[in-house]
């Protein structure tokens, strides 16, 4: 015997049957999910060759470093940015990430770091270990991470400007002699190898104080950064790398780090030496004279860079845009064979980020090869773009190659 809802529906009309069809679609489709519409890769970046200068020789210890300042979000206003297209935190940080990670560097070195419940997971994820410091009440701060199946972290220091000397004699004011209270730190990791115990690396990075009249505090603070890695250095024999941002090859500090005298045509520039405190500076401030200068930095080690090193050794640089490809510079002067910019902005264009290298007394470091600086063009109408960076400066990396110790 036939049932009652097989009976009804056999008395239905093919209108009918069409129509209740049609209502069961559409109430199948409305309790579906929502197909979700395809958008274009949140994450992708201008891809960067890298540049080969040297092969190195078998039995050197190498290390691939990274820097970038990642522009905390914390920094972030549109006033200053009118024409990028990314300034939410949520259209920049897979761009970000992409980029850090794709040179799948041993040692990274970040700057204006914050949102570090976003970051660290994903260090952590590629294998990351890391140090994080940041000066007095600043919402960012320096990290500085590490490959953990390479490394041991053995030490760590956080170098307060303020709070450091520059000469001996004299009241606390005067030896510290700094032109202006700024929180800026320096951050320093000691890094020990794990197939070599008796290799290692000493990592530090800074973010220098950013204002461009502020030259001789610049200058005051990236001497102290080098004194200090170098106070670090735990055994004989360690290689040191630094990552300095807000240097500039214009202003005086390369000159100064590199040991490379002033041009006689060129003026002095140090107009801080008129600002201490947004107030003119009297003898009791204790600003360090040129001749002081000249004296702190005699004491401490000289520094390369190594994209001014490394770029200086490509017999063909047409299709690479640096420095010197912009700015005249006399014969003596360093800085020729930068990348064109570090930092491309709508209101500012310069040359902010380096990698400088301080070698044992017994061993020199030889610069095997390099990430490739931006095309200008790339950067145009300013960073952060969508599609390009996800930050204002120019991310930099190199490998670097020493002769193990018992091998040369």
């Amino acid at each position: 015997m036939a049932s009652k809802s097989a009976s009804k529906r056999h008395q239905l009309s093919s209108e009918q049957l069409a129509l209740s069809e049609k209502r069961k679609a559409k109430k199948q489709k409305s309790a579906a999910p929502p197909r979700q519409p395809e958008t274009p890769d949140a994450g992708r970046i201008v891809e960067r060759n890298w540049i080969p200068i040297h092969e190195g020789e078998q039995g050197t210890q190498r290390i691939k470093v990274f820097t970038w300042n990642l522009l905390a979000q914390c920094l972030v206003r549109r006033d200053l940015f009118p024409t990028s297209n990314c300034l939410k935190a949520g259209q920049r940080e897979h761009m970000l990430y992409r980029e850090l990670l794709a040179t799948e560097a041993d040692v990274l070195c970040l700057q204006e770091v914050d949102r570090l419940e976003k970051l660290l997971p994903v260090l952590e994820q590629a294998g990351y270990a890391y140090h994080y410091a940041a000066g007095p009440a600043k919402k960012h701060g320096c990290l500085i991470a590490f490959k953990e199946e390479l490394y041991t972290m053995l030490s760590t220091k956080t170098v307060h400007y303020d709070d450091e000397a520059v000469r001996s004699d004299g009241d606390e004011k005067a030896r510290r002699g700094k032109s202006f209270h700024t929180r800026n730190i320096g951050s320093l990791v000691s890094l020990q190898s794990k197939s070599a115990k008796n290799e290692g690396v000493i990592v530090a990075t800074t973010h220098l104080f950013w204002h461009p009249k502020y030259t001789y505090e610049r200058a005051r603070q990236a001497g102290i950064l080098v004194r200090e890695t170098r106070r670090l250095q735990f055994r004989p024999g360690r290689c040191c790398v630094f990552s300095f941002i807000h240097v500039s090859v214009d202003p005086t500090i390369p000159k100064i780090l590199t040991g490379v005298p002033e041009e006689g045509n060129e003026e002095a520039v140090d107009p801080d030496r008129a600002i201490t405190n947004a107030r003119r500076a009297t003898p009791d401030d204790g600003l360090l004279s040129p001749a002081d200068l000249v004296e702190f930095f005699s004491r401490i080690p000289r520094v390369r860079s190594v994209y001014d090193v490394g770029l200086s050794k490509v017999a063909d640089l047409s299709e690479l845009q640096t420095f010197g490809s912009r700015a005249t510079l006399g014969p003596s002067r360093r800085g020729k064979y930068e990348p064109a910019y570090t930092s491309y902005t709508h209101y500012w264009k310069a040359v902010l980020d380096y990698i400088f290298v301080l070698d044992p007394v017994d061993r020199r470091s030889t610069v095997v090869s390099l990430l490739s600086p931006h095309r200008t063009a790339d950067l145009e109408p300013g960073l952060p773009q969508k599609g390009v960076s996800g930050s204002d400066h120019v991310s930099l990396a190199a490998e670097l190659c020493w002769p193990k110790i018992g091998t040369l």
